[in-house]
């Protein structure tokens, strides 16, 4: 017993990595006692000390033993096997509380909420997955491009789809059309927007694109050629139609204002509603309505259509369509800026009016951002602004010449299909150009949607300018040319003194502040 006294202190760090050491030892000690009881007593002194001896010697070990062992527990790196046990004593990230809608939990009614508030002012997302249908998410470029082949395959091969001899060139348009939009959906870059979903503007886009390559491919037209072509499209084009005048009878009556109403100012109303949704702000919706009024008058010697009675311009225009559909927009955009947005999985709701509730919902915004374009607050917003306006007001009177030259009625599937294409591609376009100006740092280039809308415009400019050559031969008159000279002028001078003259002051103020300590 003395001899394992002896060799224990050199013994125990071996022993102590495999945590046996100290229970055997302990073991054998109370043994010795409990033998000890029984001896005889002759022996008992004997045994005794033998025992004092260990114990003494178990005291002296046990501060060895603890601090291999907490050595030993503390060389574990993060990256080495450990027991089942060590997970316990690994701290658990605790979820964060998700964020409470509305002012101190309490949702804000639309109606009575304060503009000014923090709570109005929603942080921009910018290209990230809504991960509550997170299933919609994952790519499948590669069945998507299966499923393609296959079915071009099928349409082209199989003798029942297309019969030998029949004219297949509009079906290898259509064709040509969905590939192209395939493409598009799974390979262009997204966008600001991810309601429904960003395939969903991704082939938005490619549209806008395909239209861009068709006006760039009537640029090298002739007039007579593109209305020729339009008869591909639909065999009941080509025929001249005459231009209707809205200002044969201007006397402010009832009947007159009642033979006025029509389904256009339905139309009227409803672009009004979808410019408030694009723009986010009355000034600009108010500026551009009256810009678009007095383009009219300007330009109603070329189109007659654009001939229209004061009243009709200004009360049934301006005070009645214009203002319900900016109104009404305008009333969309405060009630979604302030909305408590909750999104959840199609999972995690519970009871078939909650699915279908959550499915609607996947149509609307995810978020929104309500704009402040600051015109007054400096040069460069005032810039952005007037050129904003400025393609705003070219869109809108593009469509008016387009269907003027091809022969198109107002309510031909193209225009509409044009005016609704346009709407579709200036939601995202002005969101990017809103953060474009406002936060360039995240921003560093134009977006697509903005860019390819801008050169939609611009090309529809040139065909327009180039089929008008041999059609509008008459010269502007002069009280259009004195008005826009003069509203040419104003443009100019606001910025010189809103801008101009105080940086000028700043400037010559600090000149002469730094000549002075110079001095």
């Amino acid at each position: 017993m003395d001899a394992i006294a002896v060799k224990s202190p050199t013994l125990a760090p071996a022993v102590c990595r495999e945590h046996k050491y100290e229970q055997t030892w302990y073991e054998q000690t109370l043994s010795l006692s409990h033998f000890s009881s029984f001896s005889t007593p002759s022996s008992i002194s004997a045994t005794h000390s033998v025992a004092l001896v260990s114990q003494t010697r178990i005291i002296t070990v046990l501060p060895i033993i603890m601090v291999s062992i907490t050595e030993r527990t503390t060389d574990l790196s993060a990256a080495s096997p450990a027991e089942d046990s060590d997970a316990m004593l690994s701290p658990v990230a605790e979820p964060e509380p998700e964020p409470s809608p509305g002012l101190g939990g309490v949702p804000v009614r639309w109606y009575d909420a304060d503009r000014t508030e923090s709570y109005t002012r929603i942080a921009p997302f910018q290209e990230r997955h809504d991960t509550s249908v997170e299933f919609f998410y994952k790519p499948f470029t590669l069945s998507v491009l299966a499923c393609g082949l296959i079915l071009l395959a099928y349409v082209a091969t199989t003798q029942d789809v297309l019969e030998e001899g029949r004219d297949k060139r509009r079906v290898g348009v259509y064709a040509a059309i969905g590939a192209f939009l395939t493409f598009s959906m799974i390979q262009f870059r997204d966008g600001p927007f991810i309601r429904p979903h960003p395939a969903f503007w991704r082939i938005v886009l490619g549209v806008n694109l395909l239209y861009e390559l068709g006006l760039v491919f009537f640029l090298f037209q002739d007039l007579g050629t593109a209305r020729a072509m339009m008869t591909y499209i639909d065999p009941k084009l080509g025929i001249p139609l005459p231009e209707k005048s809205y200002a044969e009878d201007c006397t402010l009556t009832t009947r007159n204002i009642w033979n006025a109403l029509d389904i256009f100012c339905i139309a009227h109303t409803l672009g009004w509603f979808g410019k408030a949704m694009i723009l986010r702000d009355y000034w600009f919706c108010w500026t551009l309505s009256i810009a678009f009024e007095l383009a009219e008058y300007s330009l109603q010697h070329q189109l007659a259509n654009f001939s229209e009675c004061w009243w009709d311009h200004w009360i049934l225009d301006v005070l009645v369509c214009n203002w319900i559909g900016t109104y009404l927009g305008m009333k969309v955009c405060q009630y979604l800026e302030v909305k408590p947005y909750e999104w959840r999985g199609l999972r995690q709701t519970r009871g078939l009016r909650s699915k279908a509730r959550r499915v609607l919902s996947q149509f609307s915004p995810h978020d929104f951002t309500a704009f402040k374009w600051g015109t007054a607050s400096s040069f460069t917003n005032y810039v952005v602004v007037v050129l904003l306006l400025a393609v705003f007001l070219a869109a809108e009177l593009n469509p008016f010449y387009l269907k003027a030259l091809l022969w198109m009625e107002p309510d031909h599937p193209i225009v509409i299909l044009r005016l609704a294409g346009v709407f579709l591609c200036a939601l995202p376009a002005a969101r990017e150009l809103y953060q474009y100006i406002h936060d360039p740092r995240k921003a560093v280039r134009m977006g697509q949607h903005v860019w390819l809308l801008l050169a939609t415009t611009l090309t529809e400019l040139l065909v327009i300018k180039k089929w008008s050559r041999s059609q509008f031969t008459e010269s502007f008159p002069k009280s259009v040319k004195w008005g826009w000279t003069i509203g040419a002028t104003l443009l100019v001078l606001y910025p010189i003194i809103q801008f101009g003259i105080p940086n000028a002051r700043r400037y010559i103020h600090r000149y002469q502040k730094l000549k002075a300590k110079a001095s």
